[in-house]
């Protein structure tokens, strides 16, 4: 669904047993996973201080224990497979699947290495009044086999923790608006959660995959810090928001425009041109619309830049005109629309 050859990150959108099956043995350094917790099932929470659903879709429906613990033992035995020998599992879940997963990895040889807590500073309080508040996560970090020799960040963990020695309890808050300002997953994990995973398990450009990849939170992690990411989700949508994060991050559009014409503005010489709300609403009956400009902007995959641009109606029009040009065999990363109207005083 998504490739970026110069970052080496790759999206895939589709069933991750299917997937990983295709991917060769021992090819990847570290995995993190965030699967089904099988909380769908009809009942209540609390988000933002309104009682919601906490149904999130039929791929977090419980089938019962045994079929879930199957389902658990099956992806993580795919996963087993593609770890290189001294590759290591990080596994995030609730109480409700979490101990089928380290059952699972006991079963599959796996090597239990550390369970981390994750405790959320503000968590959803309980309505029931019948249980303690959920303030935590499990996350189990799991060696290949017994035979692994694995990669732990000893000094920079260190470092991290102001000079001692890491405990396994991680106070870290949930995502922050900033994350989900393009979309929202329901079991979205913070960057500095997947950063101090990655960074503590693994080295530069080392392999970083996420089956259950969700928002895509690895893959931005992985970027960011100088690793390659392969990830995959089954749900198209979540993929896209995924993509869209991912592009976010890797195209970056600055404008600047400066002039100096003191006729332009007769009824409000100074005036913030980024702000169309004010613009319109204070000018709109003193001025006329003398220009109007639709283009698109084709970024290339090999060079970060803009290899060709054009003006058009719609962005079919854009890749027609493109497909006719002399860059039509560049391959393109992206497309960037941009709309500019420019109105003069009456």
């Amino acid at each position: 669904m998504f490739h970026d050859p110069k970052h080496h990150i790759k999206i895939y959108q589709g069933d991750c047993l299917e997937i990983l099956a295709a991917i060769p043995e021992n090819c990847v350094d570290m995995i993190f996973a965030d699967p089904p917790n099988f909380l769908s099932n009809g009942g209540i929470t609390c988000h933002a201080g309104k009682m919601v659903s906490v149904n999130k879709g039929q791929w977090d429906r419980s089938q019962g224990p045994d079929a879930n613990h199957e389902f658990n033992r099956q992806w993580l035995a795919a996963c087993q497979r593609v770890l290189k020998p001294n590759g290591t599992i990080w596994v995030s879940g609730t109480s409700h699947v979490i101990h089928s997963v380290g059952f699972a990895m006991q079963q599959l040889g796996m090597k239990l290495l550390n369970d981390i807590s994750w405790v959320k500073p503000n968590p959803p309080p309980n309505l029931s009044c019948r249980y303690f508040t959920h303030a935590t996560e499990t996350i189990i970090w799991a060696a290949k086999n017994s035979r692994s020799k694995h990669t732990f960040n000893y000094d920079l963990m260190r470092e991290m923790a102001g000079g001692k020695q890491m405990k396994s309890i991680w106070q870290i808050a949930a995502p922050e608006r900033a994350e989900k300002r393009l979309g929202k997953h329901p079991t979205q994990k913070p960057l500095a959660l997947l950063e101090r995973i990655v960074l503590a398990a693994s080295n530069p450009c080392d392999l970083v995959l996420d089956p259950f990849a969700g928002s895509g939170t690895t893959a931005i992690v992985a970027l960011r810090i100088g690793r390659a990411a392969l990830g995959i989700e089954f749900n198209f949508d979540f993929a896209w928001l995924g993509v869209r994060r991912l592009l976010d991050e890797l195209v970056a559009v600055g404008f600047h425009a400066a002039g100096y014409a003191p006729s332009l503005d007769a009824v409000l010489p100074f005036m913030d041109r980024s702000d169309p709300q004010g613009f319109s609403h204070r000018m709109a009956p003193h001025t006329k619309l003398v220009q109007r400009e639709c283009r698109f902007y084709f970024i290339g995959t090999a060079r970060r830049e803009v290899i060709y641009s054009v003006e058009a109606l719609s962005l079919e029009e854009a890749w027609q005109a493109f497909q006719q040009s002399s860059k039509s065999s560049e391959s393109v990363f992206t497309v960037i629309k941009t709309e500019t109207e420019i109105y003069l005083a009456r």
